[in-house]
């Protein structure tokens, strides 16, 4: 058998084209993340674990991954898994996402794809929507944010909340967040929030509570 082996000159060339591409990628997701607002491990704008009222500038576009830990996850999962995301403020008061949760259904008759052990993907979509503005009527008034995330499941008859099904990741949520200026231009920012879900093994149903600093030299830190 002959076998045509690539020219040293292309080889380099092609290592010289995917290096290109890393660092480009890699610049984007820079410039992405510093001009966006911290966002739920879910693909959402929050505060990492706990919906907050924030919302990004209209026409903002994030793409992103998380990984969770297994605390995170369903208890039917016993593993760390990971997600990716894609999410839109289509105006300054609605907000939209896709998220896709890998996790593994040996249970199901499923073989894990590749080397990754996963067999398939959990998809849902997320939307928030802004109903108060901070400081709309009254200097001292909170933004008002309500949301939701896998609001319909399809193995429970695409019901609202059921109990069972595969809405692993459904939730409602209200959330109202309130910035505080403290000391010349710094300001801290204060979060409640409630969430419900009407699986019966949902474990972070009730009120989240967060505090965040945003310092004066990069508010969006």
């Amino acid at each position: 058998m002959y076998v045509i082996k690539q020219p040293i000159f292309y080889q380099r060339l092609n290592l010289y084209v995917m290096m290109k591409f890393k660092l480009f990628f890699i610049v984007l997701f820079c410039s992405l993340s510093l001009s966006a607002f911290s966002q739920l491990t879910y693909g959402t704008t929050g505060l990492l674990h706990a919906p907050s009222a924030e919302m990004q500038r209209d026409k903002t576009f994030m793409v992103g991954g998380n990984f969770l830990n297994k605390e995170l996850t369903p208890p039917t999962w016993y593993y760390h898994t990971y997600n990716y995301f894609l999410n839109v403020t289509i105006f300054p008061f609605l907000e939209v996402a896709y998220t896709c949760t890998l996790f593994k259904a040996e249970a199901l008759g499923l073989k894990p794809y590749g080397y990754s052990g996963f067999t398939n993907q959990d998809r849902y979509f997320s939307a928030r929507l802004r109903v108060l503005k901070e400081g709309q009527f009254w200097k001292y008034m909170p933004a008002v944010v309500l949301g939701t995330s896998d609001p319909f499941t399809s193995s429970g008859g695409g019901q609202v909340g059921t109990t069972e099904g595969n809405g692993y990741y459904s939730r409602f949520y209200i959330a109202a967040s309130k910035h505080i200026p403290v000391v010349g231009k710094e300001e801290i920012g204060v979060h409640l929030s409630y969430l419900y879900n009407n699986r019966k093994e949902y474990k972070l149903n009730g009120f989240a509570l967060g505090v965040t600093y945003n310092p004066s030299f990069h508010p969006q830190l």
